[in-house]
């Protein structure tokens, strides 16, 4: 399904077109029991994927946890095919149908709630217009505190990301100084997506280090890039792209190269496996926070759900879920108070679909289809390198040509 946003977010990669594409999964046990998981992008290949595993999930227990992890994760398996993502919403899912039938939330699975609600970063992205309203570019220094002040208002962020990768380094920068000089009480970290060589990477965080910074998360790509801007600039790493699974964590504290890991539900393969991460973040000392992914609300949940039964979270997590303009969950979107977003107290993960919404989003999927999440609308033929050289012109703005969303609802 695919489910709209307020604009295309741009990033170092290319861009979100103008909505997320998720795909969802329902399990049924043979008590009539259904437990939700979810998956970012792959519309009908990611469906397909889910469909070749059907055969794993007859008949198996999602008691039995251990058990499916190796089953469709063994690790010389994934060396052809690597089942991390779809393992990950199928736990989500497991976890779901044993909370409901025990009757617990799955915070109880994990080891209990450690806090009721979970604080956010406002996740600022630079972004394309609205192709229907012309409104919500994000391109200028003045456009991105005004963007980050309505979500302080609305919402109550008190730390602010900006997602970079987009612009020439010297202009993100001023971006970003602005963005701390508007908001002195409160907490930034910036993310080029590691497109900064490294002697860019030093440059910048050098500049930057003044700042209040939580961390500076992957400016630069690997782990031995990572390690040298560490070694030269005055502020905790982070990363959500080269420390993802537990052979390169152990790397990393043989050979620090990362202060604070960045733990995703879907990319480390479910929530289990980022609660076995942050316990080993714990023991070495080394900082904890929650990734996004560009979820809809239930892989949402599992983000509370973790950051619930984290000792060590001492972060605002990510979100793009300010963004969206509705969910897939009954009552619509999840509601910030402050900052934060309580965690669901109900059985399972707390939430369920709401139909309309799921048929219509659905049904939106089949008239728009994908897009390429590598790609910028605005730079047609431009392609990332790494490390990038070729970067967006930040005098030029105003609409790009997408499919509109917007239209194709009304038209239905």
């Amino acid at each position: 399904m695919t489910v709209p946003i307020e604009a295309p977010l741009r990033h170092s990669n290319g861009a979100h077109w103008g909505r997320f594409v998720r795909t969802i999964i329902e399990l049924e046990t043979d008590e009539g029991l259904v437990g939700l998981g979810e998956m970012g992008g792959g519309g009908e290949s990611a469906a397909a994927a889910f469909a070749g595993l059907r055969p794993y999930l007859l008949g198996h227990d999602p008691f039995d946890l251990e058990a499916l992890r190796f089953k469709i994760c063994n690790p010389t398996a994934s060396l052809y095919n690597n089942r991390t993502q779809l393992h990950a919403a199928i736990e989500f899912a497991c976890l779901d149908l044993v909370g409901k039938r025990l009757g617990v939330p799955v915070y109880q699975l994990l080891g209990g709630r450690l806090r009721a609600e979970v604080p956010f970063a406002s996740y600022l992205f630079f972004r394309h217009p609205n192709p229907s309203t012309g409104e919500g570019e994000v391109r200028t220094p003045d456009q991105l505190v005004a963007l980050a002040r309505t979500l302080k208002k609305r919402h109550g962020f008190t730390t602010h990301k900006l997602k970079g990768g987009v612009y020439p380094p010297e202009y993100e920068a001023e971006c970003f100084e602005a963005l701390a000089a508007a908001f002195p009480e409160d907490r930034v970290r910036y993310d080029p997506n590691a497109v900064l060589s490294v002697e860019a990477a030093i440059r910048f965080g050098r500049r930057i280090e003044r700042l209040r910074n939580d961390y500076f998360e992957d400016p630069t790509w690997g782990l031995n890039g990572m390690r040298q801007v560490r070694d030269r600039v005055a502020m905790p790493m982070a990363t959500n792209t080269v420390v993802v699974n537990f052979e390169q964590l152990a790397q990393n504290v043989q050979h620090p190269a990362v202060d604070v890991i960045l733990l995703d539900t879907t990319f480390w393969g479910g929530i289990r496996a980022c609660v076995k991460a942050a316990a080993v973040c714990e023991t070495f000392q080394l900082g904890v926070a929650v990734h996004s992914s560009g979820e809809l609300g239930i892989q949402l949940a599992t983000m509370l759900h973790l950051g619930a039964v984290l000792p060590n979270l001492s972060f605002a997590a990510d979100a793009h879920y300010h963004h969206l303009v509705d969910d897939v969950v009954q009552g619509g979107k999840l509601e910030y108070c402050n900052g934060c977003i309580s965690v669901p107290s109900a059985p399972g993960l707390g939430i369920e679909l709401d139909p309309d919404r799921m048929a219509r989003y659905a049904e939106l999927y089949r008239e728009l289809g994908g897009y390429p999440y590598d790609r910028d609308p605005g730079r047609p033929g431009w392609y990332p390198l790494v490390p990038n050289q070729d970067w967006a012109d930040p005098t030029v703005g105003g609409p790009v040509a997408l499919i509109n969303q917007d239209s194709a609802l009304e038209n239905r």
